[in-house]
């Protein structure tokens, strides 16, 4: 007879198995449609809603939760570029290419606004941040990158090139590869360019994308007597 753990343990992987079922199934719904029903995910999922429900008490629940998987994806990649202690342009490229061909920043941009986000999720986010700063000014300080370039350059280079979307998905990751490719041979220290034009976003212009739109019946969109 088997011991009682056993059980325990089959049923513990098998919820962790439908938890990463349900977050991989909301990350294809909605960035397809940031607007569908949770009843979408459920089926993309092939569970039933009820069991979705006992996992979260809603759809801005699993919003978050999606973001914060995100988050931590984005995380993993940058340390992982940062290891690379010898190697500073190449950390920097490999950091690039990782949060494109993973999709995480995909996901971000559709998301962005659609919730309201926690305090749990902003140090999440300023965490990941420091990290993707960290990468670049080490590239910089090796004068691998030219000079003029800011980390609030970085979100608005994966909205580009994540912006494509054509095809099926191995089309749509052999053209993002063919655009960042000369976009990062333009990153590069050394490479003929010209000085850029106008100043890098704010942090408060990245972060503005993350403030959910207010209510149609705001006072600031009252009429005036």
């Amino acid at each position: 007879m088997e011991p009682r753990t056993s059980g325990g343990r089959g049923r513990a992987a098998e919820a962790a198995r439908n938890d990463r079922a349900i977050l991989d199934a909301a990350r294809a719904v909605f960035i397809r449609d940031p607007e569908a029903p949770i009843a979408a995910v459920a089926e993309e999922a092939g569970v039933g809603v009820g069991a979705l429900y006992r996992r979260y008490a809603g759809k801005e629940e699993l919003l978050r939760t999606l973001c914060e998987d995100g988050l931590r994806r984005f995380t993993a990649i940058a340390e992982s570029a940062l290891a690379r202690q010898d190697a500073p342009w190449e950390a920097f490229e490999t950091f690039v290419r990782g949060v494109i061909d993973s999709d995480v920043h995909s996901l971000t941009v559709h998301l962005a606004g659609t919730f309201a986000p926690t305090p749990e999720l902003r140090t999440l986010a300023a965490q990941a941040s420091a990290l993707a700063a960290r990468i670049l000014d080490r590239a910089k300080t090796a004068g691998a990158l030219r000079p003029d370039v800011d980390a609030n350059d970085l979100p608005m280079i994966f909205d580009q090139i994540t912006a494509i979307r054509l095809g099926d998905a191995e089309r749509t990751a052999a053209l993002r590869h063919r655009y960042l490719t000369p976009l990062l041979d333009a990153l590069r220290a050394g490479t003929p360019t010209r000085p850029l034009p106008a100043s890098p976003p704010s942090d408060e212009e990245v972060g503005e994308r993350w403030r959910p739109p207010e209510p149609a019946h705001s006072s600031r969109n009252r009429p005036r007597r």
